[in-house]
């Protein structure tokens, strides 16, 4: 690995390590202060609010820690691939999209190196992180495509391909996870659930009656006694 590569593994791991500390680790030390909405202050919609919630905060630890590193390591490996399409844009467009027969083929080239370079720091960053999981699923789909076209369905030469394009799809659809600017930005405009606690409460019938409340020990024996006297004057 070259200096460089070792320098980019070092700035993408020290800004995971923000990442995970700004939305994870602050927040906890600090009481949040939470001030009555105004009138006029800005809010997201309903629907909006229950998506970002859904897609971005839903995640446990443990999920989330599983993200992080799937990002991680796509990132970090597909970022080299858009480097060498930038670095010769003309031999990858010769190689690669001539055969395809697509117009512009050195425009084609550059975008798709700009779009693995950026797509895979926006996964390391956990930012926009669905559209840099769709910038990769693009790269990767054209790629995987010109692999069948060119050698068939050959597991040697797809295998890679298609572990970045499964991946990148995973990203895609469960989201980034907690730990990322995406969730922490997020976490910041959604308002807490009506509803938070409610399955952590015991559910009771709603027409079930309220328990009475339990009798003192004076009112127990005055209640004995009354029941005595009136079981003696049937009697």
């Amino acid at each position: 690995m070259t200096t460089p590569a070792l320098m980019e593994a070092f700035v993408a791991f020290l800004t995971a390590t923000v990442a995970l500390w700004f939305v994870a680790i602050a927040p906890r030390q600090s009481q949040p202060v939470v001030a009555a909405p105004s009138a006029g202050a800005f809010s997201l919609s309903p629907l909006l609010q229950h998506g970002l919630r859904t897609y971005l905060l839903r995640h446990g630890v443990a999920a989330s820690i599983g993200l992080l590193a799937l990002r991680l390591a796509i990132g970090l490996m597909m970022i080299h691939h858009g480097q060498d399409k930038l670095a010769d844009p003309a031999g990858f467009a010769a190689n690669y999209v001539v055969p395809l027969h697509l117009p512009f083929p050195l425009l084609l080239a550059r975008m798709a190196g700009y779009a693995e370079v950026l797509g895979s720091w926006m996964l390391i960053l956990g930012v926009l992180a669905p559209l840099g999981a769709l910038a990769l699923i693009g790269t990767m789909g054209v790629a995987a495509y010109h692999h069948i076209l060119t050698s068939g369905l050959n597991i040697y030469v797809l295998e890679l391909v298609v572990l970045y394009l499964g991946g990148s799809v995973a990203l895609l659809l469960l989201g980034p996870g907690r730990y990322a600017f995406d969730a922490g930005i997020a976490a910041g405009l959604v308002e807490p659930g009506p509803t938070a606690n409610a399955e952590e409460a015991p559910l009771m019938p709603a027409n079930t009656a309220a328990a009475p409340a339990a009798a003192s020990p004076g009112q127990s024996t005055g209640a004995a006694l009354a029941a005595t006297g009136v079981a003696v004057g049937e009697a």
